[in-house]
């Protein structure tokens, strides 16, 4: 059945046949408590009722007209985002990576409007923006890149969380245009910076006169206990935001969202997306916002937050070499070395983890999670990690 599929994923052999809430349930019909989320997707766990009931009655009116003619939806839920975040206009189109495609290209004709012939973004190292030929070039991973060189002109990377090495690139590079980054490097290992960081990086790209591009494709959508991680500061309003993932919650949406010098930049043809903001995953978005809204999900996930790391503090604090950081419902647990293993190993008891940098456990469950179906996550992934690391003694010392 497999043979006829591009062997792009590296897939554990088990298909899931449905979904509710934080549970995934197999062909068997053995429940999986999924501590992934689709991979940040599913923030408000699966099939939730009135995002299933927003599809089906948008399903059954209209799907698909195409960005030649008005889309009401698309500009409801443009005026919704923009409310929400602070930005100015958005443009949807189906990923992430595609949202960070028209980030780039923002940059570009940001530096060609001010007659810089060839722009630079500075990007980040250990960071990951998808694998569409301009955002792999700018992702700060050797592996995401090997085998696709010659990659893109026009990018330098500094080290994250790093004001100084971000001083200096932009002191050394006057064709920089843009800072592009992730308030959370997700895929990095769930990198948590310092707390004025992000303020201190719109200092500098307001003095530079540089766009701050905010790669939120994954903290987005509340998983950080705000609708975006950089409402966490007080005055990282960044000029481009990129979101998707959580958006859908399943359905493929990506925005592109746009505010002061980044205002204008893009015109009528210069960029476009033949899916992107149809009716259907507009319905689907605004469903999500507005059920996100009128609950208390936002201070739910920053006080399971708090639960959930003392219960891992508490079982793991007491080993030195296992590192625990978080950020709302984003969790990474860094072992001492290459732990992939445990995501067969948590699969086999009915959990769904996944491992990053090749040893970050990490967690993304819905922010519906609740505080037992929190206890069963934590208990299963510190046992597994107790048993893991008193097995591999030797190893993680020497």
């Amino acid at each position: 059945m497999t043979e006829s599929l591009m062997p792009t994923y590296g897939r554990l052999d088990i298909a899931f046949t449905r979904g509710e809430g934080v549970w995934l349930y197999d062909d068997n019909d053995e429940a999986y408590l999924d501590a992934l989320s689709g991979i940040a997707v599913c923030n408000l766990g699966h099939c939730h009722p009135a995002v299933s009931r927003a599809i089906s009655e948008q399903a059954n009116t209209l799907i698909h007209t195409s960005n030649i003619y008005q889309v009401p939806l698309q500009s409801e839920l443009a005026t919704k985002l923009t409310q929400l975040s602070g930005m100015s206009q958005a443009f949807f189109c189906n990923s992430g990576a595609e949202a960070n495609e028209a980030a780039i290209k923002i940059a570009r004709k940001y530096g060609h409007s001010k007659g810089i012939d060839k722009p630079v973004i500075i990007v980040m190292d250990n960071s990951f923006h998808g694998r569409t030929m301009a955002t792999l070039t700018a992702t700060g991973n050797a592996k995401v890149h090997a085998g696709f060189e010659p990659l893109l002109p026009g990018f330098v990377r500094v080290p994250y969380n790093d004001v100084d090495a971000l001083k200096m690139a932009i002191s050394h590079w006057p064709e920089a245009v843009a800072v592009m980054l992730e308030p959370v490097q997700g895929e990095g290992g769930i990198k948590v910076p310092d707390s004025d960081y992000l303020d201190e990086v719109r200092s500098l790209c307001t003095k530079a006169k540089l766009l701050m591009m905010l790669d939120e494709v994954q903290t987005g959508i509340g998983r950080t206990g705000n609708w975006f991680a950089y409402q966490q500061t007080e005055n990282a309003l960044p000029d481009v935001l990129m979101l998707a993932k959580g958006l859908g919650n399943g359905i493929p949406i990506g925005a592109c969202l746009v505010s002061g010098p980044a205002v204008g930049i893009l015109e009528p043809g210069n960029h476009g997306s033949t899916f992107g903001g149809n009716p259907l995953v507009c319905r689907a978005a605004l469903t999500v916002l507005n059920t996100i809204e009128s609950s208390s999900l936002l201070s739910h996930v920053t006080l399971m937050n708090e639960q959930i790391m003392a219960a891992f503090k508490h079982a793991l604090g007491h080993i030195e070499q296992v590192q625990i950081r978080s950020k709302g419902f984003m969790f990474g647990i860094e072992l001492p070395i290459g732990c992939t293993e445990l995501v067969q190993q948590a699969l086999d008891k009915r959990v769904l983890i996944n491992v990053t940098a090749d040893k970050v456990i990490r967690l993304l469950p819905p922010l519906i999670l609740t505080a037992d179906e929190a206890n069963k996550m934590v208990s299963t992934v510190s046992e597994l990690i107790l048993t893991f690391m008193a097995e591999n003694t030797v190893e993680s010392v020497a």
